[in-house]
């Protein structure tokens, strides 16, 4: 291939604004060229939520989106991670103290679904009973946010620490607790998804039943 011919294929391409979510404001994440629009949706971006908000101290917060649609010189994404930094939750352990961590699979009131993993540290170090009393209450806060709010909601409170702060409310009065975050959480499925699951959940259940009615025919037809 000649030099003009490399020249003019790099020419071709288009420069694309990614903006965030409109739960992020539709904030810029950057530019990402391509010579076709189809060839920018389902490119990833991961930022922090410190350079979306302009403030340093957020920076130990990553952020994973994901382009679902293109237009003439702009990329929209939606949300797809939220997760703590290692340093960070590095930073939070003490020695003597407890680390209790859950991992929750839940569907939002819209029907995303969603996996969100609370982490709480103790002052000092918590007997079994405790940490698996401080672990439920984890789990029925979670289940209970998913189940009365929509996904925007949802990341929206851990994104801004409601979430947890909610989990710090009720835990703390089992063991005294130094801090509670959330440390990851992704979206696994959309509503579409999870509807496709369960239809063909149902369609396979009927099959089971159907090869359990014809063999309980065929039992019977044999004693007969």
């Amino acid at each position: 291939m000649s030099e003009r011919s490399v020249s003019r294929k790099k020419q071709e391409k288009r420069w694309y604004t990614l903006h965030a979510p409109e739960m992020f404001d539709r904030a810029e994440l950057g530019t990402t060229p391509a010579d076709e629009p189809e060839k920018v949706l389902d490119r990833t971006i991961e930022t922090t939520l410190g350079d979306l908000t302009d403030n340093a101290s957020e920076n130990n917060t990553k952020l994973k989106f994901k382009v679902t649609d293109v237009g003439s010189d702009a990329a929209y994404t939606e949300f797809v991670q939220h997760e703590l930094t290692r340093d960070y939750l590095r930073s939070l352990v003490r020695r003597g103290a407890s680390k209790i961590d859950a991992h929750i699979t839940v569907l939002t009131k819209d029907d995303y679904r969603v996996q969100i993993q609370p982490v709480a540290f103790t002052t000092k170090k918590a007997d079994h009973s405790q940490e698996r009393a401080i672990r439920k209450t984890m789990i029925q806060i979670v289940r209970e946010a998913a189940r009365e709010h929509t996904f925007e909601d949802v990341i929206d409170s851990v994104v801004e620490g409601r979430l947890s702060s909610a989990i710090y409310g009720e835990a703390k009065t089992i063991y005294p607790l130094r801090r509670v975050e959330i440390q990851k959480a992704t979206l696994e499925a959309h509503p579409e998804e999870v509807a496709a699951e369960e239809e063909a959940a149902v369609d396979v259940d009927e099959e089971d039943v159907a090869v359990e009615a014809e063999e309980a025919e065929a039992a019977d037809e044999d004693e007969e």
